[in-house]
């Protein structure tokens, strides 16, 4: 008997047989669903020999039959119907499961989120792609008809999508757009570090999406529920359907609060903050003029993640003001970080370290934060051992900066686009999708080995615009992502340490080393990152303007 647990309340199985219903019992099942027509099968029990066996050991049978490949919309709210009504735990049961679980499926529509009944189902190795539509669409067969239809659809209206919606325009002025985001505003994550360190206000690192989508794309404004790159079309909640020629996806990544046990109720108060969110970088800058003495903890969770050097960033600029202050000596900064190193380029480690042995910090690697107690102000982490074992380990913390863990967005970890990991699976050079050619994507979905930073989308903007008009057939050669990358590094108010690589870490600076020496700390770069870096991201990157952005061609 292979049962699989979809919820705690259902679990599915495929065929099973009146001898296994001491089993079912014992394993705690109160009531029993078969989804398999009498007489599919020649070796099969017809449902009146399990409902009798089911009996004997007290558990309710229903027979709810269902053809093969004929799952109704009205089957599906009848199970939702026996679901609510039957005591629970309950097994549902048919050939293989699948029937079961499609019409689970069916009737979690418009109950639970179109991703997550997506991934239960997955995780148990059913496929829901032939319902999402049906599941988009509250349960119900929609009319086989599309929206909207445009020739590129780009998902996502931040940094990646607004640029590379430019990019393409700046190539080929008349083609029809359209950028698919339910946001209002958009924001240049880069400058909540510096919001976080008391440089930057917060308001001038957002502006709303309005002024920032190019004149000439259309602004659909609705959350993607699901893809269908067979059919060519997006799914929107509520189950409209976009179609397309080409599709490029940039939605980002997922910030996981939720996966630090308490970090959720205590956000924004008990000293526990974030620069990774717009509304709570002011508050990091809040607690770090005000901590005087104490203890000050800095986490980074597990790789990838979005621009990995950032949990240091507040980190250094922190202790530059304790330092400033005069009271550095009395606090006490731990870095924990899940990583075994302290930045994954080695030649801007020295650098980092000499900052590192100035402040005082104390370097914990392998350690990663997994709960956080605001009102008793103490933080648990799961330690790495040498001999490949885990022990606990509490800290007791004044201010705490959390970094939490990060991935897909559900509803591309869920798609047909997405790699085992849940990141869209390009092909690094070309950003062009493995298993479907019309499909690119670029910035922190993409499962391209390069670090997810502004720096880096600045660069596959132009490549995505011009592969993709390429595949149009506007452009004839291509173009090439070397998986460049831009950290820079603020090790204190006014120098910075401007890391720049690409893929396997070699070494790319943009300018001469009399002029910018990446490996040593530079008040040049502050400069650039204070005051040239934010122009350039709001009049030349998303503006299609490619400066120092050129792609380069392959042939």
């Amino acid at each position: 008997m292979d049962v699989k647990s979809i919820t705690p309340h259902l679990s599915v199985s495929a065929q099973i047989w009146a001898s296994e219903m001491q089993s079912v019992s014992e394993a705690g099942f109160k009531a029993i669903i078969c989804n398999r027509p009498d007489g599919e099968g020649p070796d099969q029990p017809s449902f009146a020999e399990i409902a009798a066996a089911a009996s004997q050991f007290g558990l309710q049978a229903q027979y709810l039959p269902v053809e093969s490949g004929k799952v109704r919309d009205e089957d599906g709210k009848t199970f939702g119907q026996l679901l609510n009504t039957l005591p629970g735990p309950v097994l549902a049961y048919c050939r293989t499961g699948m029937r079961s679980t499609t019409l689970w499926a069916l009737s979690q529509a418009g109950v639970t989120p179109l991703p997550q009944i997506l991934e239960a189902a997955q995780k148990m190795g059913f496929d829901m792609k032939a319902v999402v539509q049906r599941i988009a669409n509250g349960g119900k067969t929609p009319a086989n008809q599309a929206d909207a239809s445009h020739d590129v659809v780009i998902v996502g209206g931040g940094a990646a999508g607004i640029s590379v919606a430019s990019s393409l325009l700046a190539r080929s002025p008349l083609l029809d757009i359209a950028i698919i985001d339910p946001a209002d505003a958009h924001f240049y994550q880069p400058g909540w570090t510096m919001v976080g360190g008391g440089i930057f206000k917060a308001g001038e690192t957002a502006r709303t999406m309005a002024s920032v989508i190019p004149t000439d794309v259309s602004w659909i404004k609705a959350a993607v529920a699901a893809f269908e790159p067979d059919n060519n079309q997006v799914i929107l909640e509520g189950c409209r359907v976009v179609k397309y020629k080409q599709l490029v996806v940039c939605p980002g990544l997922k910030l996981d609060w939720q996966g630090i046990e308490g970090l959720n109720d205590t956000l924004g108060r008990n000293g526990v903050t974030s620069n990774y969110r717009f509304d709570l970088a002011p508050y990091t800058w809040e607690l770090v003029q005000k901590l005087k003495d104490g203890k000050a903890l800095f986490t980074q969770p597990p790789m990838p993640i979005k621009c990995a050097g950032a949990p240091q960033k507040a980190m250094y600029l922190s202790a530059d003001h304790w330092t400033r202050q005069g009271v550095l000596n009395s606090i006490d900064i731990q870095f924990c970080n899940a990583g075994a190193v302290l930045f994954g380029v080695a030649d801007y480690v020295p650098a980092l370290m000499e900052y590192v042995e100035k402040y005082r910090i104390g370097l914990n690697f392998g350690e990663t934060l997994v709960a956080v107690d605001g009102p008793a102000r103490k933080a648990t982490f799961m330690k790495n051992l040498a001999d490949g074992s885990k022990e606990k380990v509490v800290r007791d913390f004044d201010m705490i900066h959390v970094v939490p863990p990060q991935k897909a967005p559900d509803f591309v970890r869920v798609s047909p686009l997405a790699d085992a990991a849940g990141w869209i699976d390009v092909d690094p050079a070309s950003l062009r999708h493995k298993s479907f050619a019309n499909v690119f994507a670029l910035g922190d979905v993409a499962n391209t080995p390069n670090a997810k930073t502004a720096a880096a989308v600045r660069m596959q903007a132009p490549v995505v615009a011009n592969n993709l008009l390429v595949a149009m057939g506007q452009l004839q050669s291509e173009a090439k992502y070397d998986g460049y990358g831009s950290c820079p590094l603020t090790v204190e108010r006014g120098k910075i340490v401007l890391a720049e690589f690409t893929y396997g870490g070699k070494l790319a600076p943009s300018f001469p080393t009399w002029l910018i020496d990446g490996t040593k700390p530079s008040a040049l770069a502050w400069y650039l990152k204070e005051w040239l870096l934010p122009p350039i991201y709001w009049e030349a990157m998303l503006k299609g303007r490619e400066w120092m952005a050129q792609p380069e061609m392959v042939g």
